[in-house]
């Protein structure tokens, strides 16, 4: 009778041990899941402030910027004539600038944006896509669009609203 008392007793404590092992490691996984979900949201947020700050720099890059060529020197302009020259070069500029793709929109005044810049619209086009990239999220910038403008007898610089796009990869 004795033994059966204290055998009792041990199963009793074996059982509250196990118990409060099990709450203890599930109350852990909980507070883990917890830590983990807050750092996934601040790497994605720090993955899209870089995205933003890669349109900005990419902006304000020798390839696309209109340094001072129209006068004064500017951030976040881009030289049309340059960035029109480029496009034909751009996939030589993919590894270096890591993106899938690049796009320039004008946006004001208003011109039909459905039309592409190519050879025969330039400078009458809505849109220019400078890399084809169709995967990848996407960021973009306003940013002004400035190029040389030739009317009948004097040349002057017409500059215009537009936005930039960039496509980066999700990895």
């Amino acid at each position: 009778m004795v033994g059966k008392k204290g055998q009792i007793k041990i199963q009793q404590m074996i059982f509250l041990i196990l118990g409060l092992t099990i709450f203890f490691v599930i109350a852990g996984l909980f507070i883990l899941s917890m830590l983990l979900s807050g750092l996934k949201s601040s790497q994605t947020m720090t993955s899209e402030q870089q995205a933003t700050l890669l349109v900005e720099s990419l902006a304000n890059s020798p390839e696309f910027a209109c340094g001072s060529t129209f006068g004064t020197q500017r951030t976040d302009c881009i030289d049309m004539d340059k960035a029109f020259a480029l496009k034909d070069q751009a996939t030589k500029y993919q590894q270096f600038w890591d993106v899938q793709g690049v796009e320039i929109q004008r946006l004001y005044p208003e011109t039909n944006f459905s039309i592409e810049c190519t050879n025969e619209t330039y400078p009458n086009c809505g849109r220019m896509t400078i890399l084809n990239g169709t995967s990848g999220t996407e960021y973009s910038a306003y940013v002004s669009l400035c190029r040389k403008y030739e009317s009948e007898n004097s040349s002057y610089n017409k500059c215009e609203l537009g936005e930039l796009s960039v496509r980066v990869s999700n990895g």
